[in-house]
């Protein structure tokens, strides 16, 4: 026997069926109402002495659809049962007074409570103590004494009491997170009654013929006194039943790694859509407090541009804690209401799965925080890193807690994940978002396993940036090539994923009318939508230069974008990888820029190609202008959709697809155009 303190936070009952080991807890909190009380856990492996009949009441929906509205508690009822002497003790019974003082018409009229019966009523963590006490007097505890709750269904505990505790800051006693769903008890002594979602403590008497009490009793007094009859019929001749094995309510969600080769139970599995940007796995497991998710079972899904998206996908440890959860549909999670659905199994993979070793390893540390870094200094080291958060949150081993993603050729993408080893040590580390580190200021964010898993399978699936191939992929005409120090092309950045070339004209105004014949070429990322970046050829450089002055930071549709002045040259460069800003050029990573030309041989594909998103700019095909706003005059070159290398380019493959799809007779799939055949 040992002796333990309790912090006062808990406000414990303290009787734990499933403990271990016997233990005698003495409550040390001059805040208690019980203090000095001798509590003891004591190990059990068969029947505990007594099961605490627990029922409860919301001010909303009631029965089969209890805690699905959302509504709070409004009263709790509990008897206790004495299974070694076999009796029942008295009906007790506590009136809660919501937040909220709104019953619904329905309720009012099942349980006949009204707004004036709980105007003084207790608040939810006054009533539990209330609970704690009375059960201890009743019980008289001592050495080797136990107990345990004893619901009709699951929800009283599940869908109830544990949400609602979770949002209002209530740490429940040890007691509620262990309890026997009557119903399934009742299913394990009467395999031949009807299924467990038809069962309540009514069908459950009526089955074992028990007398009803012809009395009259209030809402919640005749289920517990049912339920009580129940149980002593259950433990009586012919059944001789022993409660055993009690349901368990996880204390906490525990993070882990997920395989792509796990075979996941698509019924288990659901979508919650609709999350705040910033919450992580554990906002998560709090939204589902009640119900158990696996190791690792929440998964965050990112964009296409690495960024949270709002939706996560959530794995629970059994199909019915699916159903349950997925009665939390619209929910809310702080001012927001959460959808849920169902998914699939392929669907958690997709997200959460993952074969590196490298990510396994960096995981393997259970229990700690992870936070994610973006913007990083592609030189950055481990050793800056270290630097950067200091002595105040140290990192979890040093170097080995560090992972810095790379892509497939081990260039450096600007992310890092970082390993704390308690939540203290992550808020420390998450107050220097936006610190410097050299000359960028890093992002800091509270992440998760399956975000790593994630960020590493984007980033370990992106072709590498191939080189352009002189005998296949010119970049511009080389009569259209602008000198190498005329400047007279602007780089817009940050535009609306939105934004129309209207939109581009009306943004720039007056220098709209400075626009080269189809001179505007919008940049699409790897899966053909907007990347937010356009480049304009003007028709000198002075009105580039006063475009990028007058524009820069203007706002459309509520973002302010970026304006650059750049050549044609530094227009490829961007296109092939590199970066621009007003600091100037930084090449692409797989060049060696001050040397690196562009060479401009005949084009092997024809120029009907062009029409389709090419990796850098080609020679397209003229075609009549396809808005009022291009000024008439002698075409050139229509190229407004272009892929950005940087977030991945086309293969060599999927062009040689695109020159035999436009080689033979046909429409174009994505834009309609007509062709003959490549003489067209």
């Amino acid at each position: 026997m040992r002796m333990t303190s309790v912090p006062a936070a808990f406000r414990v009952l303290g009787c734990c069926f499933d403990c271990k080991s016997a233990v005698s807890v003495k409550v040390v909190s001059p805040s208690a109402p019980w203090v000095g009380l001798l509590l003891v856990i004591t190990i059990m492996t068969t029947s505990p002495d007594y099961l605490v009949i627990l029922f409860g009441t919301t001010a909303g929906a009631n029965g089969a659809r209890l805690g699905s509205d959302e509504r709070e508690l409004i009263q709790l009822l509990w008897r206790v049962v004495d299974l070694a002497n076999k009796k029942v003790g008295n009906l007790h019974e506590a009136l809660i007074g919501p937040d909220h003082l709104e019953l619904t018409e329905d309720c009012k009229e099942e349980t006949s409570i009204s707004e004036d019966n709980l105007t003084l009523a207790p608040q939810l963590e006054q009533a539990l103590r209330q609970f704690n006490q009375s059960v201890s007097n009743e019980l008289n505890i001592g050495v080797g004494t136990s107990f345990c709750l004893c619901t009709d269904g699951q929800l009283h505990i599940r869908q109830v009491l544990h949400p609602e505790a979770s949002k209002k800051n209530i740490l429940l006693p040890e007691c509620f997170y262990s309890f026997f769903d009557l119903r399934k008890e009742f299913k394990k002594c009467c395999p031949g009654s009807p299924e467990i979602d038809k069962l309540d403590a009514e069908a459950m008497a009526e089955h074992l013929c028990l007398d009803k009490n012809k009395s009259t009793q209030h809402f919640g007094a005749s289920q517990v006194e049912d339920m009580g009859n129940i149980i002593l019929t259950l433990i009586s001749e012919p059944y001789n039943h022993k409660f055993s094995d009690p349901e368990r309510v996880n204390y906490k969600f525990e993070s882990g790694t997920c395989s792509k080769m796990e075979l996941v139970d698509d019924n288990t599995i659901i979508r919650a859509r609709g999350l705040p940007w910033q919450s992580s796995d554990q906002d998560i497991a709090r939204f589902f407090k009640g119900l158990n998710i696996a190791k690792g079972g929440a998964a965050l899904c990112l964009n296409a541009q690495g960024r949270r998206n709002g939706e996560a996908l959530v794995r629970f440890v059994s199909e019915e804690h699916r159903d349950l959860a997925l009665q939390r549909h619209k929910h809310h999670m702080g001012n927001r209401y959460i959808e849920v659905y169902k998914a699939t199994g392929e669907d958690f993979l997709k997200i959460a799965g993952g074969t590196s070793n490298e990510v396994a390893q960096f995981l393997s540390k259970e229990n700690q925080v992870i936070v994610r870094m973006r913007g990083l200094p592609f030189n950055a080291t481990t050793e800056e890193v270290l630097a950067f958060f200091g002595q105040h949150c140290p990192v979890t081993g040093g170097r080995e807690g560090i992972l810095f993603v790379t892509y497939p050729d081990n260039r450096p993408t600007g992310d890092a994940f970082v390993l704390f080893a308690c939540e203290e040590y992550a808020q420390n580390a998450l107050k220097k978002h936006k610190d410097l580190l050299g000359k960028r200021y890093i992002e800091l964010f509270r992440s998760t396993a399956a975000e790593v898993q994630q960020v590493l399978n984007r980033y370990s699936s992106a072709p590498l940036i191939p080189l352009p191939s002189p005998s296949i992929l010119p970049v511009l005409r080389q009569q259209f090539v602008a000198p190498t120090n005329v400047r007279d092309c602007i780089r817009l950045r940050g535009l609306p994923y939105a934004a129309t070339i209207e939109d581009i004209l009306g943004f720039l105004g007056e220098f709209a009318a400075d626009i080269r014949t189809h001179g505007v070429h919008m940049v699409l990322n790897h899966q053909g939508r907007p990347s937010g970046d356009a480049f304009i050829q003007m028709k000198s450089s002075d009105r580039a230069f006063m475009a990028a002055q007058k524009c820069h930071k203007k706002t459309m549709k509520d973002r302010y974008v970026e304006v650059f002045q750049c050549s044609a040259e530094e227009m490829n460069f961007v296109l092939m990888g590199g970066t621009l800003n007003r600091n100037g050029l930084s090449p692409p990573p797989c060049m060696s820029p001050p040397s690196y030309t562009f060479p401009a041989p005949t084009a092997v594909i024809p120029t009907e190609a062009a029409l389709y998103q090419p990796s850098v700019l080609l020679n397209p095909r003229t075609l009549q202008p396809s808005t009022a706003y291009y000024p008439a005059g002698p075409q050139l070159f229509m190229n407004y959709a272009a892929y950005y290398p940087r977030n991945f380019v086309l293969c060599m493959q999927q062009r040689m697809d695109l020159y035999t799809q436009m080689s033979r007779p046909g429409q174009c799939p994505k834009n309609g155009f007509v062709f003959k055949g490549p003489s067209s």
